[in-house]
């Protein structure tokens, strides 16, 4: 028993003095190191220690706590390796996200974290822990709480010019009423459907063309001038309302005489 508590001794202060030597090591590596092939005997010793592993190289490094000194961002670096205060990617990115003011799209996370973050983001999301929202042409990763969605992706879209009630409208418009929309468009001529765009675009406030002509597959040109024309008053109902059109006049019956009804 006393030769094993100064083996396990020995093995700690072993792996401490690599790691504070290295820094970062995998356990290949530390194995090498203090001549132990037993991966146990190394991972009892670590927990002893006090150890965090990357989030970056698939987890497979190893670090002291007593050595790693995170930044603000709960970030921390050596020799190409990246650690957070989180452990692992999946919990870093949900905290980078969900306390954004502003949200991140992947770009920006993956030069802040500096791995791919993509399909962990996609995890994240299908596991509802964060969500997401297109914003111009890509997705901006929010939080799953809706009023701080709401802040964030309005606060991003007054950086990009976007009108911010319109993005925060669009997202509230029950699935039915955009179906809805999409049906009577279907009902349209050409010129009826833009001035239709043109209606509702001004119903959501300036800036929802572009999600008003990808719900009703038109361009955003088409919208806008939709919305001109009816801001305009240049509607040219003779030509909406061609001859013809509508339900067939009821003509009327003369009721006929009580005289002839009995012939």
């Amino acid at each position: 028993m006393v030769k094993h508590a100064t083996g396990t001794i020995d093995t700690k202060n072993k792996l401490a003095a690599v790691l504070r030597r290295r820094k970062v090591a995998t356990m290949e590596e530390l194995s090498a190191a203090i001549g132990i092939d037993v991966r146990m005997t190394i991972y009892r010793s670590l927990k002893e220690l006090g150890y965090q592993t990357s989030y970056s190289h698939g987890g497979r490094y190893y670090a002291l706590k007593e050595t790693v000194a995170f930044n603000e961002g709960g970030l921390w670096s050596a020799r190409r390796v990246w650690f957070s205060e989180d452990g692992t990617l999946m919990a870093t990115l949900k905290r980078f996200v969900s306390n954004s003011q502003r949200g991140y799209f992947a770009s920006e996370l993956e030069h802040l974290l500096h791995v791919c973050v993509k399909e962990s983001l996609l995890r994240l999301v299908q596991k509802d822990r964060i969500s997401r929202q297109r914003v111009s042409r890509s997705y901006l990763y929010c939080s799953r709480i809706e009023t701080i969605r709401k802040r964030q992706i309005a606060a991003r879209a007054a950086d990009l010019g976007e009108a911010i009630d319109s993005l925060i409208a669009a997202e509230a418009v029950p699935h039915e009423v955009k179906a809805a929309i999409v049906l009577f468009a279907a009902l349209l001529d050409e010129r009826q459907l833009r001035l239709f765009a043109g209606v509702e675009a001004l119903q959501f406030g300036k800036g929802a063309e572009r999600w008003i002509a990808n719900l009703l597959g038109v361009h955003r040109q088409t919208v806008a001038k939709g919305r001109s024309q009816v801001l305009a008053g240049e509607v040219d109902f003779e030509r909406i309302r061609k001859t013809g059109a509508g339900r067939p006049r009821v003509e009327k019956k003369t009721p006929k005489s009580s005289k002839e009804s009995k012939r």
